[in-house]
């Protein structure tokens, strides 16, 4: 790509351009009449993949998962504890000095400074609305996670600190961006879920909507009848997807997701040999080193929340037959398990035999229900049951072609439901239930005969765990500063939000640290 040294440097200094009071001469030579011949096209991509850091490194996953009942990232003896910054998370005793937080925010500023960039190079009108969507997602998360966005309005001159935008002020924003782009947005199908769509900017609409409320106030959330009518409306809107089928709930992650997923409505482009980002993390992460191919043992789930699931349902693990498997699993039909939640003795997929653990190499690997922050002795390296959502892609050698999902439509439909049990219209409790129960169908799992909002937090956590979304649900439905199966209640409603990283409240004055860090 013959923008490939420019992007790079843009790349590694936009954290900077976003927050930062730059000297007089850099600012000088970033002033507008200096742009040259660039191509918006190709900005544009790196605006999309400027989303792989926070999404595919673990960094937005970490914030929004890690912190809550769904996963844990153990201190293994000596592995897994650098500086207790994953215990923090879990713990809700982080400060501003958090390397997940500091990627994070970091990262997520690169992505809005990536975006706003494509508009300085008159991109066609698709183009913009692309990039507009893309910063709108970036600001959304931001807000998500700390309440307060730094937002520079014209990049023109980098002298000039950003301002910092309320939560009330990114939520007025964002809407007034998806309304106003959603015109020249394509249609959106599941099959070009990477592309910016209709679909994608009204389901981040929803999500606005949705959460309006525990933005706002996120201690006592309050929801106004009229924002859920609007989720109900735009959930209405949204066509062209089907719930998976029967035993396919995995073809949303696999390597081939981009051509079998019937749900998948916004995800992160992955294709060996063209670009993509870290998606197989989500298996080296928690993967054992004995395992095919050996992880890093680390990340687990709590039983609590490995409880939520009836033997049947599939989402709670099944052997799933992918091309991308080349193992004897799939080639010898020894069809062991292999996505979902694994729990007691694993076996291997090239021998179908038991396997052992390392340390020492004579003691079954048995994934364990028990787990605390710190393990150690005979627990080391088994505690916790462990979660692939994403089937490994054997077949490729480099960049794995798993695309990254953002926005599923089984969440339009749960979002949905929500909605109009928290008094949104048209649509009553029947309806809700009727939409939950058409999800739980394709999964194997028996109707629910009622729908109440706890038990809908427990369906959210079923169907969408380890996508990014827990501890969002868990605010917005007052249970985050909860006590947890190994972490106590929070004793302060600080946690709501996360501490700003010191380095960039450093560098601009314009951003105060949030109340209570």
């Amino acid at each position: 790509m013959k923008l490939k040294s420019y992007c790079a440097a843009i790349l590694s200094c936009s954290m900077l351009l976003s927050c930062t009071d730059l000297d007089e001469k850099l600012g000088s030579a970033l002033e507008k009449g200096t742009t040259g011949n660039i191509n918006p096209a190709e900005l544009l991509i790196s605006a999309y993949s400027s989303l792989n850091g926070p999404y595919q490194q673990d960094n937005r996953w970490c914030l929004q998962e890690l912190s809550t009942d769904a996963a844990v990232a153990p201190t293994r003896g000596g592995d897994w504890d650098d500086n207790g910054t994953h215990r923090a998370i879990h713990l809700h005793t982080w400060n501003a000095d958090n390397s997940y937080m500091s990627n994070t925010f970091g990262g997520l500023l690169t992505a809005i400074y990536q975006s706003s960039n494509v508009l300085r190079y008159s991109p066609s009108p698709q183009q913009a609305a692309e990039a507009r969507f893309i910063r709108a997602l970036a600001m959304f998360d931001v807000m998500d996670l700390w309440g307060v966005v730094p937002y520079r309005e014209s990049l023109e001159d980098f002298r000039e600190l950003p301002k910092t935008l309320t939560s009330q002020e990114t939520i007025d924003f964002i809407i007034s961006e998806m309304n106003a782009i959603m015109k020249d947005l394509p249609d959106g199908t599941a099959g070009q879920a990477y592309v910016a769509s209709k679909n994608a900017a009204r389901t981040l609409l929803m999500k606005v909507y949705l959460n309006k409320g525990a933005f706002l106030n996120r201690q006592s959330p309050k929801f106004d009848a009229a924002d859920m009518s609007k989720v109900i409306s735009l959930a209405n809107e949204i066509t062209g997807y089907t719930i998976s089928a029967p035993g396919k709930y995995f073809d949303n992650f696999a390597p081939d997701n981009n051509v079998k997923s019937t749900e998948n409505i916004f995800t992160l482009y992955n294709e060996e040999g063209v670009r993509g980002g870290g998606v197989d993390r989500a298996y080296w992460t928690v993967s054992h080193y004995n395992m095919t191919p050996g992880g890093w043992n680390g990340w687990a789930t709590l039983s609590n929340f490995y409880d939520k699931f009836a033997a049947g349902d599939e989402r709670r693990g099944i052997y799933y037959n992918y091309p991308a498997d080349t193992t004897s699993n799939r080639t010898k039909n020894y069809k062991i398990q292999n996505v979902g939640f694994l729990e007691g003795q694993q076996y291997s997929w090239v021998t179908n035999k038991p396997l052992n653990a390392r340390n020492p190499a004579t003691q079954p690997l048995v994934f364990s229900r028990d787990i605390t922050i710190r393990t150690s002795g005979a627990t080391l390296e088994t505690a916790g049951i462990r979660v692939i959502k994403y089937p490994f892609d054997y077949a490729s050698k480099g960049q794995r072609n798993n695309d990254w999902v953002v926005y599923r439509y089984s969440d339009v439909l749960l979002m949905k439901a929500e909605a109009i049990l928290r008094g949104g219209t048209p649509g009553g409790a029947a309806d809700a239930l009727a939409i939950v129960n058409s999800i739980r169908t394709n999964r194997g799992a028996a109707n629910l005969t009622a729908l109440t909002l706890d038990n809908l937090l427990d369906e959210r956590g079923r169907e969408l765990y380890w996508e990014g979304w827990r501890r969002q649900d868990l605010i917005r439905f007052g249970k985050f500063l909860l006590a947890g199966q190994i972490k106590p209640a929070d004793p302060d409603p600080k946690t709501l939000v996360y501490a700003i990283p010191s380095p960039q409240i450093a560098v601009n004055n314009n951003l105060k640290q949030n109340p209570g860090y």
